[in-house]
Formats: C-alpha cells, structure tokens, sequence
C-alpha cells in the first residue's frame, strides 16, 4: 500500500509544531543565564535537573499521579453505567438528565467549587487528597459518560444477547463481551479525564488548601516567582508523563480498533 507524499509532509509539519514551542522551555530548563540579546544560553546549569530531583516535586509528582488516576478510574467506573442508560435506552427526561449531566462544565468550575467547599469542610474533606479526587469528579464525570454514551450508542447487543443464550450470567457478559467491545471508549474516556485531572489548578487549591500539593501548583507557583529554570524545567515534568500516557494507551486503544475491524469482517 503506497502512502501519499502529502502523508508525509503533514506528519512532518504536525510534528514541528508541537515540538518547536517545546525547544524554548528544554534551553530555559537548562540555563544557568539567558539575557537578550544572546540567540541560545551562554552557560548551561543543572540547578533545574536538581530542583527536579527534590523531595519536594518528587512528592508532588506522586500525589499527581494518585490523584489523577484515581480521578480517571471513578470517572469510568461512575460514567460506564450512566453512558449504556444514555446511549442505549430511550426514556422519558433523558435530555434533562443529559442537561444536568453536563451542568458542571457549562458553569464556570469555581463557581461551583465555592458551593462544595461548604460541604467538604463539613465532612472532614476538605484539604486532602480524597477531597481533591472527589471534587475533580465534578468535571471530569461528564466528559467519561457523554464518551461512554456515545460508544453505547454504537454497541452491537446482539453480542450480549447470544452470550446471556449460552448460558452467561450479567457479570460473564460484562467480562467478557461487553468490556471487551467498549475497551477503545473506555481508553479514550480514562486518557481524557486522566489529562483533565493532571492539569487541574482551580480545584486542587481551592479543596487541597496548599496542603495537597500538585504539580501543576508548584508550577504555577514558579511562574508568579518569575523563576524561569524552575518553571521550565517543572513544564516539561509536568508535560512528560501525560506524553507517556497518551503514546502507551494510543497504541493499545489502536491494537484493539484494529482487532474489532478483522473480527467484525
């Protein structure tokens, strides 16, 4: 199979502008001094690499990765049923319900952090890292069900209905049909709401009260102090692992596309 030329040249050009902004925060995150009108750093320092390697961001960067992957496996595990009610029954009040399913992300988020926070301190929540994966449910639940809905919308049941006629129970057919058939939606919903999590700000500060800290708060925190080696090299932490994620689930949301496309033929 031949591929065009033009192929070629528009992965090139994709592939230059999402790396060429990137060049700038690599130098910074490497710079001992950069004044103007110097065109590349004339000194190199590791202080970023160091600053790095802190107790400190290390810590974040775990709780990061906690919170946000606990953040996109409620969010799944929560809009997996809402999204097979949405996507494969017809009931009345089913646009009401996907109004107010979405109400959290057409209001602005700090709004309705402010009304939680209420109850969050009431309960004890309120500046710790169960806190902070509950509240970022709020927009992260929206976007896993819309997705799971749409690819309930699309779902052959004729594979749930012969597994149930030989014999499998409701949890067989969810195993072994039904997760199975959904795993491309269900990549795609746990990669969204895991990159939603990760670069949360607003709602982290407002629930964690600096007490949970994230990477994205150590970040922001760096810019405000005008410290560009910190804040480029904590950029590029912070841009890594989701890179990861999303070239690692890719490749197996792509596998299993592939796999349903020979098996449906």
């Amino acid at each position: 199979m031949k591929h065009s030329p033009w192929r070629g040249a528009a992965v090139a050009v994709v592939a230059v502008v999402t790396v060429l902004p990137m060049l700038p925060v690599v130098l910074w995150a490497v710079a001992g001094a950069w004044r103007y009108p110097a065109l590349l750093p004339p000194e190199l320092s590791t202080r970023g690499l160091r600053l790095l390697l802190g107790d400190g961001v290390l810590a974040a960067l775990g709780t990061s990765v906690l919170v946000s992957t606990s953040v996109a496996l409620l969010a799944c595990l929560v809009g997996l049923p809402a999204g097979r009610a949405l996507g494969l029954h017809r009931f009345r009040g089913r646009r009401l319900v996907q109004f107010l399913l979405l109400a959290p992300i057409i209001v602005p988020p700090l709004a309705v952090t402010l009304g939680l926070q209420v109850f969050f301190i009431r309960y004890g929540l309120a500046d710790t890292v169960a806190g902070v994966v509950l509240v970022q449910l709020v927009p992260t639940v929206p976007y896993a069900a819309s997705l799971l809905a749409a690819a309930h919308a699309d779902l052959d049941t004729d594979h749930e209905q012969a597994a149930r006629v030989l014999g499998a129970g409701p949890v067989a057919t969810l195993r072994h049909v039904s997760l199975p058939l959904l795993r491309p939606a269900l990549v795609t919903a746990f990669l969204l709401t895991f990159l939603i999590s990760w670069s949360e700000y607003v709602l982290t500060l407002l629930v964690g009260g600096g007490r949970v800290t994230t990477l994205p708060l150590l970040l922001f925190s760096a810019i405000e102090s005008s410290d560009r080696t910190a804040a480029a090299a904590l950029g590029l932490l912070v841009v890594a692992p989701p890179v990861l994620l999303v070239l690692a689930l890719t490749r197996v949301a792509g596998r299993d596309v592939a796999w349903m496309g020979v098996s449906r033929a």
